[in-house]
């Protein structure tokens, strides 16, 4: 009965967010409050659970998440992302998807995913013909998908990485030693897939790209846009900086639109919000597994901690850079954004604690069981496949996720599972196809310069592609964790 319950309240959820457009926030409440006055738990104890619940995740992730955001919006109002972008394609050519969709996925989760793409666009619908003339665009947009989503849910400080690690209570820095390589590896070897699909006849420029587009092959200024793209290529292989964007996208990557005192920063010291917490929680990881470490080492590896230095740092170097106005309204831009982070957050929270009440958590321990016949494979594949079905309906990789780890959060000690192991499952799931249900899907499309039918082919079949990929390597963390 608890089972079906639960799922009555999860498919309240979905109606209401895909059905009735109604905000996730209220939606998971609704639900929560559903399940537990249906199973019983009463009145003031569902009150009690949801609000418990709420304030135990934030008090895991809450700051997290918050310096998080903070840090990545300086990073974006110093244009450091930008520079890092421009440096890979001076010197990588036409290898630009492998290492854009490489430092996506591993330098930049701190920045939101909305921010992310936003900010890369530009550069790939300029970089495209450098990279291949036919199918450049495709590629570095199935990169840019798979490398920044990658990022999102295996990588602290990631937002997804760091509400799924919270739920399920697994140390960020443990959750960062095995994110990082599978992000990485996920990342690349999606990529290196995907542009063997592209040379099998995958892409068709006349359907695929949007028909108003330039890059179009019908357009009339289709010839001028590659004697463009040639002089663009020549310029770029030739080390000089490159700044012209197309379209609509001009206003986003315009270089007047940070200080020339940030420009001239080097890209390392812009960069040290995001390598220096890193480098802090792997070392108090590192230490704590080879039974080094001790109260210092602790308090400078934990994520909080690591991650208000980055604060600090990337505070200085605004204020250094932008002047007080900029940095205040930087901060500003972030703060407006963690609000809503927060709030699904620790509604997941509150729906893991609801479940956890009604007692669901002895019917799953006979789904998550260690005595199964092969309890870790069933374990992964239960926990991504629930992912991958929150997400592929609700169209949010957090939501889903986070859901995701609120209901599996409560058995996870009885599986016999390392939490981290469900933690990455999750992960992995709560990837798969992003679609049209997504806003992201609609910004990708716009941004890239895509049809509906060229986002599917990129955006969707990436993801699809990366939560597949990336199912194998947590089975092989299975085996060390």
């Amino acid at each position: 009965m608890d089972i079906a319950l639960t799922l009555i309240a999860i498919a309240l959820a979905i109606l209401l967010i895909i059905r009735f457009k109604v905000d996730p926030v209220i939606s998971l409440i609704i639900s929560s409050v559903f399940l537990g006055l249906s199973a019983g738990v009463g009145l003031a104890d569902t009150v009690k659970e949801i609000t418990g619940g709420f304030g135990e995740i934030m008090g895991e992730v809450g700051l997290l998440i918050g310096f998080g955001v903070l840090i990545g919006s300086l990073l974006q109002a110093t244009g450091t992302f930008r520079a890092l972008v421009e440096i890979i394609a001076r010197r990588v050519g036409g290898k630009l998807p492998y290492a854009m969709t490489a430092a996506l996925s591993t330098i930049f989760p701190s920045i939101y995913v909305d921010v992310q793409v936003v900010l890369a666009s530009p550069m790939a619908r300029q970089a495209a013909p450098v990279v291949d003339r036919k199918r450049g665009l495709p590629w570095l947009a199935g990169a840019i998908g798979v490398g920044i989503f990658s990022g999102y849910v295996f990588v602290v400080p990631g937002l997804a990485a760091v509400a799924v690690a919270g739920l399920l209570e697994v140390p960020l820095g443990r959750y960062l030693v095995f994110g990082v390589p599978i992000g990485l590896a996920t990342a690349l070897l999606t990529t290196f897939i995907f542009r063997a699909l592209l040379a099998a006849g995958l892409w068709d420029e006349t359907t695929d790209i949007d028909p108003d587009e330039e890059e179009h092959p019908d357009n009339a200024g289709h010839r001028a846009y590659l004697a463009r793209a040639d002089a663009e290529s020549g310029a770029m292989t030739s080390g000089a900086t490159t700044s012209g964007t197309t379209g609509a996208d001009a206003d986003l990557d315009h270089p007047d639109e940070v200080p020339e005192r940030a420009l001239r920063l080097p890209l390392l010291l812009r960069l040290s919000p995001i390598l220096v917490p890193l480098v802090l929680i792997a070392f108090g990881a590192f230490m704590d597994l080879f039974d080094r470490s001790n109260d210092v080492i602790a308090f400078i590896g934990d994520a909080n901690i690591a991650l208000f230095v980055g604060l600090l740092i990337a505070f200085v170097i605004g204020r250094t850079t932008l002047g007080s106005d900029g940095t205040e309204g930087a901060l500003s831009t972030g703060f407006r954004t963690t609000g809503e982070i927060l709030l699904i957050t620790g509604i997941g929270g509150s729906l893991g604690a609801v479940i956890k009440a009604t007692g669901l958590g002895d019917t799953l321990k006979g789904l998550f069981s260690a005595d199964a016949g092969a309890p870790v494979l069933i374990s992964v594949l239960l926990a991504w496949f629930i992912a991958a079905l929150l997400h592929f309906a609700i169209g949010s990789v957090s939501v889903g996720a986070i859901t995701a780890a609120g209901i599996i959060g409560p058995v996870v000690a009885s599986t016999g599972v390392d939490p981290v192991v469900i933690g990455l499952s999750i992960a992995s799931g709560a990837m798969f196809a992003l679609h049209v249900n997504s806003n992201f899907f609609w910004m990708f499309k716009s941004l890239l310069g895509l049809s509906t039918k060229g986002a599917l082919k990129t955006l969707t079949l990436c993801t699809s592609l990366g939560a597949v990929v990336s199912l194998p390597m947590v089975l092989l963390v299975s085996l060390v964790a």
